[in-house]
Protein backbone atom coordinates (compact mmCIF):
# COMPACT_ATOMS: atom_id res chain seq x y z
CA UNK A 1 0.00 0.00 0.00
CA UNK A 2 1.24 3.12 -0.60
CA UNK A 3 1.34 5.38 2.27
CA UNK A 4 1.17 9.13 2.11
CA UNK A 5 -0.01 11.97 4.76
CA UNK A 6 -3.69 10.97 4.19
CA UNK A 7 -3.78 7.74 5.04
CA UNK A 8 -2.08 7.83 8.49
CA UNK A 9 -3.15 9.83 11.44
CA UNK A 10 -1.97 10.80 14.75
CA UNK A 11 -4.14 9.87 17.51
CA UNK A 12 -3.62 11.01 21.64
CA UNK A 13 -2.55 8.03 22.27
CA UNK A 14 0.10 8.23 19.95
CA UNK A 15 1.56 10.91 21.24
CA UNK A 16 1.38 9.29 24.73
CA UNK A 17 3.77 6.56 23.34
CA UNK A 18 5.83 8.59 21.65
CA UNK A 19 8.18 9.39 23.76
CA UNK A 20 8.64 5.97 25.28
CA UNK A 21 8.79 4.27 21.69
CA UNK A 22 11.74 6.87 21.49
CA UNK A 23 13.77 5.87 24.49
CA UNK A 24 13.10 2.26 23.34
CA UNK A 25 14.51 2.32 19.91
CA UNK A 26 17.60 4.42 21.40
CA UNK A 27 18.38 2.21 23.71
CA UNK A 28 18.51 -0.70 20.92
CA UNK A 29 20.56 1.12 19.37
CA UNK A 30 23.20 1.78 22.22
CA UNK A 31 23.25 -2.31 23.17
CA UNK A 32 23.64 -3.02 19.06
CA UNK A 33 26.40 -0.77 18.68
CA UNK A 34 28.16 -2.34 21.95
CA UNK A 35 30.50 -0.97 24.37
CA UNK A 36 32.71 1.49 22.56
CA UNK A 37 35.94 1.05 24.44
CA UNK A 38 36.34 -2.96 23.38
CA UNK A 39 39.22 -3.13 20.86
CA UNK A 40 36.64 -6.40 19.70
CA UNK A 41 33.17 -4.48 19.09
CA UNK A 42 33.87 -3.72 14.92
CA UNK A 43 31.49 -0.60 15.91
CA UNK A 44 33.51 0.57 18.98
CA UNK A 45 35.78 3.50 18.74
CA UNK A 46 39.24 1.77 18.09
CA UNK A 47 37.48 0.69 14.82
CA UNK A 48 35.96 3.93 14.29
CA UNK A 49 38.60 5.82 14.74
CA UNK A 50 40.15 3.27 12.31
CA UNK A 51 38.28 3.87 9.24
CA UNK A 52 38.61 7.58 9.89
CA UNK A 53 42.20 7.60 10.01
CA UNK A 54 41.48 5.68 6.31
CA UNK A 55 39.51 8.45 5.32
CA UNK A 56 36.46 5.68 4.87
CA UNK A 57 33.32 4.95 6.16
CA UNK A 58 32.99 2.37 8.60
CA UNK A 59 31.06 0.03 6.26
CA UNK A 60 29.87 -2.35 9.13
CA UNK A 61 28.62 -0.12 11.19
CA UNK A 62 26.85 1.81 8.65
CA UNK A 63 24.97 -1.65 7.80
CA UNK A 64 24.37 -2.43 11.08
CA UNK A 65 22.47 1.20 11.15
CA UNK A 66 20.80 0.46 7.73
CA UNK A 67 19.44 -2.61 9.06
CA UNK A 68 17.53 -1.23 12.01
CA UNK A 69 15.74 1.23 9.55
CA UNK A 70 17.52 4.41 10.39
CA UNK A 71 15.82 6.20 7.31
CA UNK A 72 12.75 6.15 9.06
CA UNK A 73 13.53 7.74 11.95
CA UNK A 74 13.64 11.15 9.01
CA UNK A 75 10.32 10.73 7.58
CA UNK A 76 7.18 12.08 9.55
CA UNK A 77 4.97 9.75 10.98
CA UNK A 78 2.19 10.71 8.90
CA UNK A 79 4.22 9.40 5.89
CA UNK A 80 5.12 5.96 7.43
CA UNK A 81 8.29 6.82 9.03
CA UNK A 82 9.02 7.45 12.79
CA UNK A 83 9.73 10.98 12.98
CA UNK A 84 6.91 12.57 15.43
CA UNK A 85 8.91 15.41 17.01
CA UNK A 86 12.52 16.34 17.10
CA UNK A 87 13.69 16.52 20.69
CA UNK A 88 12.30 12.69 20.52
CA UNK A 89 14.80 11.88 17.30
CA UNK A 90 17.73 13.56 18.85
CA UNK A 91 17.42 11.11 21.56
CA UNK A 92 17.49 8.27 18.99
CA UNK A 93 20.64 9.69 17.19
CA UNK A 94 22.52 10.45 20.38
CA UNK A 95 23.94 6.84 20.49
CA UNK A 96 25.44 7.09 17.00
CA UNK A 97 26.56 10.48 17.52
CA UNK A 98 28.19 9.77 20.80
CA UNK A 99 30.66 7.32 18.88
CA UNK A 100 31.30 9.13 15.85
CA UNK A 101 30.17 12.48 14.40
CA UNK A 102 31.14 11.90 10.71
CA UNK A 103 29.12 8.70 11.36
CA UNK A 104 26.30 10.59 12.46
CA UNK A 105 25.71 12.56 9.33
CA UNK A 106 26.76 9.96 6.84
CA UNK A 107 24.77 7.50 7.78
CA UNK A 108 21.67 9.52 7.79
CA UNK A 109 21.08 12.56 9.30
CA UNK A 110 21.91 14.53 6.23
CA UNK A 111 18.91 12.56 4.57
CA UNK A 112 16.51 14.89 6.94
CA UNK A 113 18.68 18.34 6.23
CA UNK A 114 17.99 17.54 2.90
CA UNK A 115 14.89 16.39 2.78
CA UNK A 116 13.40 19.28 5.43
CA UNK A 117 12.36 21.13 1.94
CA UNK A 118 10.24 18.41 0.85
CA UNK A 119 8.35 18.03 4.39
CA UNK A 120 7.93 21.87 4.58
CA UNK A 121 6.70 22.25 0.84
CA UNK A 122 6.88 19.66 -1.62
CA UNK A 123 3.70 18.44 -3.75
CA UNK A 124 1.77 14.89 -1.52
CA UNK A 125 3.85 12.90 -4.63
CA UNK A 126 7.41 14.74 -3.72
CA UNK A 127 6.97 13.63 -0.47
CA UNK A 128 5.70 10.48 -1.34
CA UNK A 129 8.82 9.61 -3.38
CA UNK A 130 10.83 10.98 -1.03
CA UNK A 131 9.25 9.27 1.91
CA UNK A 132 9.47 6.10 -0.03
CA UNK A 133 13.38 6.04 -0.98
CA UNK A 134 14.11 6.80 2.74
CA UNK A 135 12.21 4.18 4.30
CA UNK A 136 13.71 1.49 1.45
CA UNK A 137 17.21 2.54 2.77
CA UNK A 138 17.96 4.99 0.37
CA UNK A 139 19.60 8.83 0.92
CA UNK A 140 19.34 12.14 0.14
CA UNK A 141 21.66 14.56 0.12
CA UNK A 142 21.66 18.86 0.32
CA UNK A 143 23.45 21.30 -1.82
CA UNK A 144 23.40 24.33 -0.10
CA UNK A 145 23.23 28.04 -1.70
CA UNK A 146 26.26 29.88 -0.95
CA UNK A 147 26.45 31.99 2.41
CA UNK A 148 28.57 34.46 3.55
CA UNK A 149 31.63 33.54 5.35
CA UNK A 150 31.40 30.53 4.34
CA UNK A 151 33.15 26.94 4.64
CA UNK A 152 33.70 24.52 1.80
CA UNK A 153 30.35 22.38 2.21
CA UNK A 154 28.29 26.61 1.63
CA UNK A 155 31.04 28.08 -0.63
CA UNK A 156 29.51 28.19 -4.35
CA UNK A 157 25.63 27.51 -5.76
CA UNK A 158 24.18 25.93 -8.68
CA UNK A 159 22.02 28.58 -11.02
CA UNK A 160 18.74 27.46 -12.48
CA UNK A 161 17.55 29.51 -15.56
CA UNK A 162 14.10 29.00 -16.76
CA UNK A 163 13.31 27.49 -19.97
CA UNK A 164 10.16 25.84 -21.33
CA UNK A 165 8.93 22.94 -19.35
CA UNK A 166 11.50 23.80 -17.01
CA UNK A 167 15.18 24.55 -16.04
CA UNK A 168 18.33 24.46 -17.27
CA UNK A 169 21.06 23.85 -14.20
CA UNK A 170 24.40 25.10 -14.04
CA UNK A 171 27.25 25.10 -11.51
CA UNK A 172 29.83 22.72 -9.37
CA UNK A 173 30.54 22.13 -5.87
CA UNK A 174 33.23 20.33 -4.79
CA UNK A 175 32.27 19.36 -1.15
CA UNK A 176 29.52 17.82 -0.73
CA UNK A 177 28.22 15.44 1.95
CA UNK A 178 27.19 11.78 0.36
CA UNK A 179 27.10 13.17 -3.23
CA UNK A 180 28.48 9.97 -4.87
CA UNK A 181 26.19 7.96 -2.79
CA UNK A 182 22.84 10.23 -2.39
CA UNK A 183 19.99 8.66 -4.49
CA UNK A 184 18.11 11.87 -4.23
CA UNK A 185 19.72 15.81 -4.25
CA UNK A 186 18.28 18.48 -2.80
CA UNK A 187 19.02 21.54 -4.41
CA UNK A 188 18.99 25.29 -3.19
CA UNK A 189 19.69 27.15 -7.05
CA UNK A 190 20.10 30.96 -7.81
CA UNK A 191 17.05 31.16 -10.33
CA UNK A 192 16.90 35.46 -9.67
CA UNK A 193 20.71 36.79 -9.92
CA UNK A 194 19.34 39.58 -8.08
CA UNK A 195 19.95 39.85 -4.19
CA UNK A 196 16.84 39.29 -2.38
CA UNK A 197 14.49 37.08 -0.10
CA UNK A 198 13.59 35.34 -3.55
CA UNK A 199 16.73 34.77 -4.99
CA UNK A 200 17.05 30.85 -5.34
CA UNK A 201 14.33 27.64 -5.47
CA UNK A 202 14.43 24.37 -4.40
CA UNK A 203 14.91 21.46 -6.80
CA UNK A 204 14.29 17.75 -5.95
CA UNK A 205 16.33 15.47 -8.25
CA UNK A 206 16.06 12.04 -8.28
CA UNK A 207 19.46 10.46 -9.51
CA UNK A 208 17.58 7.29 -11.40
CA UNK A 209 15.43 10.31 -13.58
CA UNK A 210 17.88 13.25 -13.71
CA UNK A 211 21.23 11.71 -14.03
CA UNK A 212 22.77 11.86 -17.92
CA UNK A 213 25.96 13.81 -19.35
CA UNK A 214 25.03 16.95 -18.16
CA UNK A 215 25.87 15.80 -14.65
CA UNK A 216 29.57 15.06 -13.54
CA UNK A 217 30.47 13.36 -10.57
CA UNK A 218 33.78 15.25 -9.00
CA UNK A 219 36.63 13.46 -7.34
CA UNK A 220 36.32 12.92 -3.22
CA UNK A 221 37.35 15.69 -1.12
CA UNK A 222 40.09 15.00 1.58
CA UNK A 223 38.92 16.91 4.73
CA UNK A 224 40.55 17.38 8.08
CA UNK A 225 37.51 16.60 10.03
CA UNK A 226 34.45 14.18 9.58
CA UNK A 227 37.25 11.94 7.65
CA UNK A 228 34.93 8.87 7.75
CA UNK A 229 31.92 10.74 5.78
CA UNK A 230 32.10 10.85 1.91
CA UNK A 231 32.55 13.91 0.41
CA UNK A 232 32.64 14.61 -3.43
CA UNK A 233 31.47 17.44 -5.58
CA UNK A 234 28.89 17.85 -8.22
CA UNK A 235 28.87 19.61 -11.57
CA UNK A 236 25.89 20.59 -13.59
CA UNK A 237 26.41 21.88 -17.13
CA UNK A 238 23.16 22.46 -18.58
CA UNK A 239 21.58 19.73 -17.34
CA UNK A 240 18.02 19.86 -18.00
CA UNK A 241 15.45 19.39 -15.04
CA UNK A 242 11.23 19.18 -15.44
CA UNK A 243 9.25 21.68 -13.81
CA UNK A 244 8.10 19.28 -11.75
CA UNK A 245 10.84 18.88 -10.05
CA UNK A 246 10.58 22.39 -8.38
CA UNK A 247 9.82 22.27 -4.45
CA UNK A 248 7.28 25.08 -3.28
CA UNK A 249 7.10 28.43 -5.57
CA UNK A 250 10.05 29.77 -7.80
CA UNK A 251 12.12 31.96 -5.40
CA UNK A 252 11.05 29.92 -2.30
CA UNK A 253 14.54 28.78 -1.51
CA UNK A 254 15.42 31.46 0.76
CA UNK A 255 12.39 31.00 2.67
CA UNK A 256 12.04 27.28 2.78
CA UNK A 257 16.40 27.55 3.86
CA UNK A 258 14.90 29.78 7.22
CA UNK A 259 12.44 27.61 8.32
CA UNK A 260 14.23 24.38 7.87
CA UNK A 261 17.58 25.36 8.94
CA UNK A 262 15.96 26.01 12.64
CA UNK A 263 15.41 22.29 13.19
CA UNK A 264 18.95 21.26 11.06
CA UNK A 265 20.85 23.98 13.50
CA UNK A 266 18.83 22.96 16.94
CA UNK A 267 19.04 19.05 16.27
CA UNK A 268 23.13 19.23 15.80
CA UNK A 269 23.55 20.76 19.15
CA UNK A 270 21.12 18.40 20.50
CA UNK A 271 23.26 15.74 19.08
CA UNK A 272 26.98 16.78 18.94
CA UNK A 273 26.54 17.00 23.11
CA UNK A 274 26.63 13.50 23.34
CA UNK A 275 30.02 13.18 21.00
CA UNK A 276 30.77 15.98 24.00
CA UNK A 277 30.46 13.56 26.68
CA UNK A 278 32.62 10.93 24.71
CA UNK A 279 35.27 12.89 25.87
CA UNK A 280 33.79 13.96 28.87
CA UNK A 281 34.03 10.79 30.26
CA UNK A 282 37.69 10.29 28.67
CA UNK A 283 38.58 12.83 30.91
CA UNK A 284 36.88 11.53 34.05
CA UNK A 285 38.95 8.17 33.16
CA UNK A 286 42.30 10.05 32.91
CA UNK A 287 41.32 11.95 36.38
CA UNK A 288 40.63 8.81 38.25
CA UNK A 289 42.71 5.93 36.77
CA UNK A 290 45.30 5.10 39.25
CA UNK A 291 44.05 7.68 41.78
CA UNK A 292 41.74 7.23 44.68
CA UNK A 293 40.51 10.74 44.53
CA UNK A 294 40.21 13.42 41.67
CA UNK A 295 42.94 15.65 42.18
CA UNK A 296 42.02 19.66 43.19
CA UNK A 297 43.36 21.06 39.82
CA UNK A 298 41.05 18.84 37.92
CA UNK A 299 37.69 19.98 40.26
CA UNK A 300 36.77 23.18 38.25
CA UNK A 301 36.95 21.52 34.47
CA UNK A 302 35.38 18.89 35.51
CA UNK A 303 32.44 20.56 36.96
CA UNK A 304 32.29 23.28 35.01
CA UNK A 305 32.30 20.79 31.76
CA UNK A 306 30.09 18.71 33.38
CA UNK A 307 27.57 21.83 34.15
CA UNK A 308 27.93 22.95 30.67
CA UNK A 309 26.81 20.10 28.70
CA UNK A 310 23.71 20.19 30.85
CA UNK A 311 23.25 23.77 30.26
CA UNK A 312 23.87 23.13 26.34
CA UNK A 313 21.52 20.07 26.82
CA UNK A 314 18.65 21.86 28.35
CA UNK A 315 18.83 24.61 25.55
CA UNK A 316 18.70 21.94 22.77
CA UNK A 317 15.89 20.35 24.40
CA UNK A 318 13.74 23.16 24.80
CA UNK A 319 14.17 24.98 20.82
CA UNK A 320 13.49 21.17 19.83
CA UNK A 321 10.67 20.72 21.60
CA UNK A 322 9.16 24.15 21.05
CA UNK A 323 9.62 23.29 17.07
CA UNK A 324 6.57 21.04 18.35
CA UNK A 325 4.59 23.30 20.36
CA UNK A 326 5.35 26.75 19.55
CA UNK A 327 6.47 26.48 15.71
CA UNK A 328 5.62 29.89 14.81
CA UNK A 329 7.61 31.33 17.66
CA UNK A 330 10.77 29.49 17.66
CA UNK A 331 12.91 30.69 14.68
CA UNK A 332 15.16 33.40 16.96
CA UNK A 333 15.87 30.80 19.79
CA UNK A 334 17.00 28.14 17.47
CA UNK A 335 19.56 30.37 16.37
CA UNK A 336 20.66 31.50 19.38
CA UNK A 337 21.30 28.27 20.47
CA UNK A 338 23.14 27.18 17.52
CA UNK A 339 25.17 30.36 18.30
CA UNK A 340 26.08 29.79 21.81
CA UNK A 341 26.45 25.85 22.40
CA UNK A 342 29.12 25.39 19.63
CA UNK A 343 31.16 28.26 21.68
CA UNK A 344 30.38 26.44 24.85
CA UNK A 345 31.47 22.84 22.98
CA UNK A 346 34.88 24.54 21.70
CA UNK A 347 35.33 26.14 25.10
CA UNK A 348 34.85 22.51 27.10
CA UNK A 349 37.02 21.28 24.90
CA UNK A 350 40.34 23.19 25.60
CA UNK A 351 39.21 22.51 29.16
CA UNK A 352 39.04 19.04 28.75
CA UNK A 353 42.38 18.60 27.07
CA UNK A 354 44.26 20.14 30.55
CA UNK A 355 42.77 17.14 31.97
CA UNK A 356 43.58 15.13 29.45
CA UNK A 357 47.13 16.36 28.29
CA UNK A 358 48.83 14.33 25.94
CA UNK A 359 46.79 11.36 26.04
CA UNK A 360 43.54 13.68 23.96
CA UNK A 361 46.29 13.47 21.44
CA UNK A 362 46.36 9.60 21.14
CA UNK A 363 45.01 9.34 17.87
CA UNK A 364 43.73 5.18 17.70
CA UNK A 365 43.43 4.64 21.84
CA UNK A 366 39.58 4.23 22.50
CA UNK A 367 39.64 5.34 26.12
CA UNK A 368 41.16 8.96 25.10
CA UNK A 369 41.32 8.96 20.98
CA UNK A 370 38.06 11.20 21.09
CA UNK A 371 39.33 14.14 22.36
CA UNK A 372 41.18 14.78 18.82
CA UNK A 373 38.83 13.67 16.98
CA UNK A 374 35.70 16.30 18.07
CA UNK A 375 38.06 19.13 17.56
CA UNK A 376 38.81 18.54 13.90
CA UNK A 377 34.74 17.19 13.34
CA UNK A 378 33.13 20.17 14.52
CA UNK A 379 34.01 22.77 12.08
CA UNK A 380 33.02 20.50 9.38
CA UNK A 381 30.02 19.63 10.84
CA UNK A 382 28.36 23.44 11.08
CA UNK A 383 29.67 24.28 14.58
CA UNK A 384 32.33 26.67 12.76
CA UNK A 385 32.71 30.31 11.95
CA UNK A 386 30.39 29.98 9.22
CA UNK A 387 27.56 28.67 11.50
CA UNK A 388 28.06 31.45 13.61
CA UNK A 389 27.32 34.64 11.23
CA UNK A 390 24.34 32.53 9.40
CA UNK A 391 23.06 32.82 13.28
CA UNK A 392 23.85 36.52 13.53
CA UNK A 393 22.12 36.95 10.26
CA UNK A 394 18.81 35.75 11.87
CA UNK A 395 19.27 37.15 15.38
CA UNK A 396 20.52 40.74 15.06
CA UNK A 397 17.50 41.99 12.42
CA UNK A 398 15.57 40.75 15.44
CA UNK A 399 16.33 42.41 18.31
CA UNK A 400 15.12 45.91 18.00
CA UNK A 401 11.80 44.57 17.26
CA UNK A 402 11.87 42.17 20.39
CA UNK A 403 13.18 44.98 22.73
CA UNK A 404 9.97 47.31 21.34
CA UNK A 405 7.24 45.02 21.59
CA UNK A 406 8.51 41.84 23.32
CA UNK A 407 10.65 41.72 26.46
CA UNK A 408 9.05 42.34 29.51
CA UNK A 409 5.43 42.53 27.82
CA UNK A 410 5.25 39.05 26.71
CA UNK A 411 3.45 36.28 28.33
CA UNK A 412 5.50 32.99 29.49
CA UNK A 413 5.06 29.79 27.29
CA UNK A 414 3.19 26.98 28.06
CA UNK A 415 5.35 24.80 31.03
CA UNK A 416 4.89 21.49 29.38
CA UNK A 417 7.46 23.34 26.93
CA UNK A 418 10.23 22.05 29.82
CA UNK A 419 8.58 19.23 31.49
CA UNK A 420 9.73 15.67 30.47
CA UNK A 421 6.86 13.39 29.30
CA UNK A 422 4.59 16.16 28.71
CA UNK A 423 2.55 15.11 25.61
CA UNK A 424 3.45 17.66 22.59
CA UNK A 425 2.37 18.26 19.16
CA UNK A 426 3.93 16.49 15.95
CA UNK A 427 6.86 18.82 14.58
CA UNK A 428 4.89 19.90 11.31
CA UNK A 429 7.59 21.61 9.15
CA UNK A 430 4.54 23.29 7.31
CA UNK A 431 3.91 25.14 10.20
CA UNK A 432 7.21 26.77 11.34
CA UNK A 433 7.66 30.33 11.20
CA UNK A 434 10.14 32.83 9.93
CA UNK A 435 9.86 35.91 11.35
CA UNK A 436 7.85 37.70 14.46
CA UNK A 437 6.45 35.82 16.85
CA UNK A 438 8.02 37.56 19.82
CA UNK A 439 10.54 35.85 22.50
CA UNK A 440 8.97 33.37 25.10
CA UNK A 441 12.36 32.52 26.25
CA UNK A 442 12.99 36.15 27.87
CA UNK A 443 9.32 35.84 28.84
CA UNK A 444 10.29 32.51 30.39
CA UNK A 445 13.71 34.30 32.15
CA UNK A 446 11.21 36.81 33.69
CA UNK A 447 8.89 34.51 35.40
CA UNK A 448 11.77 32.47 36.72
CA UNK A 449 12.98 35.12 38.17
CA UNK A 450 10.05 36.27 40.17
CA UNK A 451 9.32 33.00 41.79
CA UNK A 452 12.71 32.73 42.98
CA UNK A 453 13.03 36.13 44.44
CA UNK A 454 10.99 35.22 47.63
CA UNK A 455 14.00 32.69 47.73
CA UNK A 456 16.84 35.83 48.05
CA UNK A 457 16.93 35.26 51.46
CA UNK A 458 17.11 31.59 52.62
CA UNK A 459 20.90 31.38 52.21
CA UNK A 460 22.58 28.44 50.42
CA UNK A 461 21.96 27.33 46.62
CA UNK A 462 18.47 28.58 46.18
CA UNK A 463 19.19 31.75 47.42
CA UNK A 464 22.36 31.51 45.15
CA UNK A 465 19.98 30.28 41.99
CA UNK A 466 17.42 33.64 42.46
CA UNK A 467 20.16 35.90 42.44
CA UNK A 468 21.52 34.76 39.39
CA UNK A 469 18.10 34.58 38.28
CA UNK A 470 17.62 38.52 38.71
CA UNK A 471 20.86 39.08 37.39
CA UNK A 472 20.40 37.88 34.27
CA UNK A 473 16.78 39.69 34.18
CA UNK A 474 18.71 42.82 35.16
CA UNK A 475 20.99 42.32 31.91
CA UNK A 476 17.81 41.53 29.48
CA UNK A 477 16.77 44.82 30.92
CA UNK A 478 20.19 46.90 29.96
CA UNK A 479 20.29 45.08 26.33
CA UNK A 480 16.75 46.44 25.78
CA UNK A 481 17.87 50.18 26.23
CA UNK A 482 20.72 49.09 23.72
CA UNK A 483 18.67 47.28 21.26
CA UNK A 484 15.89 50.37 21.11
CA UNK A 485 18.47 52.15 19.43
CA UNK A 486 19.60 50.07 16.64
CA UNK A 487 18.44 51.06 13.01
CA UNK A 488 15.38 49.65 11.89
CA UNK A 489 15.15 46.14 10.47
CA UNK A 490 18.01 44.95 8.20
CA UNK A 491 21.31 42.98 7.83
CA UNK A 492 23.72 45.93 7.32
CA UNK A 493 24.25 46.60 10.87
CA UNK A 494 25.91 43.13 11.18
CA UNK A 495 29.28 44.61 9.52
CA UNK A 496 29.07 46.45 13.11
CA UNK A 497 30.90 44.28 15.93
CA UNK A 498 29.23 46.29 18.49
CA UNK A 499 25.74 44.80 17.19
CA UNK A 500 27.13 41.44 16.47
CA UNK A 501 28.01 41.74 20.71
CA UNK A 502 24.41 42.18 21.24
CA UNK A 503 23.71 39.01 19.53
CA UNK A 504 26.26 37.09 21.76
CA UNK A 505 24.30 38.71 24.98
CA UNK A 506 20.92 37.86 24.35
CA UNK A 507 21.89 34.42 22.92
CA UNK A 508 23.77 33.93 26.69
CA UNK A 509 20.67 35.62 28.34
CA UNK A 510 18.05 33.08 26.62
CA UNK A 511 20.32 30.48 27.25
CA UNK A 512 20.04 30.96 30.96
CA UNK A 513 16.16 30.84 30.76
CA UNK A 514 16.71 27.53 28.95
CA UNK A 515 18.55 26.28 32.29
CA UNK A 516 16.21 27.64 34.95
CA UNK A 517 13.25 26.44 32.75
CA UNK A 518 14.40 23.14 32.86
CA UNK A 519 15.49 23.07 36.43
CA UNK A 520 11.79 25.16 37.03
CA UNK A 521 10.54 21.40 35.04
CA UNK A 522 11.85 18.83 36.78
CA UNK A 523 9.23 16.10 38.41
CA UNK A 524 11.84 15.10 41.27
CA UNK A 525 12.22 11.57 39.40
CA UNK A 526 16.02 12.56 39.20
CA UNK A 527 17.07 14.18 42.58
CA UNK A 528 20.44 15.57 41.36
CA UNK A 529 18.75 17.85 38.54
CA UNK A 530 16.01 18.65 40.63
CA UNK A 531 18.80 20.39 43.23
CA UNK A 532 19.31 23.55 42.42
CA UNK A 533 23.72 22.64 42.51
CA UNK A 534 23.93 22.57 38.85
CA UNK A 535 21.87 24.98 37.56
CA UNK A 536 23.89 27.08 39.71
CA UNK A 537 27.25 26.15 38.55
CA UNK A 538 25.89 26.51 34.77
CA UNK A 539 24.23 30.02 35.40
CA UNK A 540 27.40 31.30 36.48
CA UNK A 541 29.09 29.98 34.16
CA UNK A 542 27.15 31.51 31.47
CA UNK A 543 26.96 34.56 33.59
CA UNK A 544 31.02 34.98 33.73
CA UNK A 545 30.95 34.65 29.61
CA UNK A 546 27.91 37.20 29.66
CA UNK A 547 30.53 40.02 31.81
CA UNK A 548 27.79 40.68 34.82
CA UNK A 549 28.35 40.17 38.85
CA UNK A 550 28.21 36.70 40.10
CA UNK A 551 27.84 35.44 43.41
CA UNK A 552 30.70 32.85 44.97
CA UNK A 553 29.28 29.47 44.61
CA UNK A 554 27.85 28.01 47.66
CA UNK A 555 29.47 25.56 49.93
CA UNK A 556 29.27 21.87 48.50
CA UNK A 557 28.12 22.99 45.17
CA UNK A 558 30.67 22.15 43.29
CA UNK A 559 31.32 18.85 44.85
CA UNK A 560 28.00 17.82 44.46
CA UNK A 561 28.45 18.49 40.88
CA UNK A 562 31.43 16.46 40.75
CA UNK A 563 30.25 13.34 42.86
CA UNK A 564 27.39 13.36 40.34
CA UNK A 565 29.62 13.40 37.58
CA UNK A 566 31.62 10.69 38.64
CA UNK A 567 28.80 8.46 40.01
CA UNK A 568 28.04 8.75 36.32
CA UNK A 569 31.24 7.53 34.78
CA UNK A 570 31.19 4.87 37.61
CA UNK A 571 27.76 3.39 36.52
CA UNK A 572 27.79 4.13 32.97
CA UNK A 573 25.58 6.47 32.34
CA UNK A 574 25.48 9.59 30.11
CA UNK A 575 26.12 13.06 31.32
CA UNK A 576 23.34 15.32 29.65
CA UNK A 577 19.44 15.66 30.86
CA UNK A 578 18.44 11.86 30.58
CA UNK A 579 21.44 9.79 32.23
CA UNK A 580 20.82 7.12 30.25
CA UNK A 581 22.78 3.28 30.68
CA UNK A 582 25.74 3.43 28.27
CA UNK A 583 26.88 -0.04 26.50
CA UNK A 584 29.68 -1.73 28.15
Amino acid sequence: MTITAETIETTDADRRRWEADARTRATRLETLLGDPYDPANPHGLRALFAADARHIPPADTEDLLAGTGLGAEFVPVEHGGRLTRADLLARVLRPVFRRDVALGFGSGIISLFASGAVWAAGTPEQRRRVADLLLGGGRATILHHELAHSNAILRHEFTARTIPGGYRLDGRKDVIINAARADAQVVYARTDPARGPHSHSVLLLDRGRHEGTAVRHLPRVPTSGMRGALFSGLEFAGHTVPDDARVGETGDGVPLALRTFQVNRSLICGVVTAAADTVLHSAVRAATTGRSTIARRWHKPLTGVFADLLACDSMATVVLRALSLLPARAHVFAAAVKYVVPDLLRENLEELSTVLGARGYEHHNPEYGALDKLVRDLPVAGLGHAGTASCQAVIVPQLRGLAERSWFAEEEPPPELFRRGAELPALDYRALGIAGGGDFMAASLVGSAARLAASRGLGGQIAALAELAEGFVTELRALREECRRLPAYGTTALADPAVCVLSDRYSLIVAAAAVLGVWEGQDGLDPFLADPAWAVLALSRLGERLGMPVPDLPDGCPAQVLDELVRRYRTGRSCDLDAIALAR
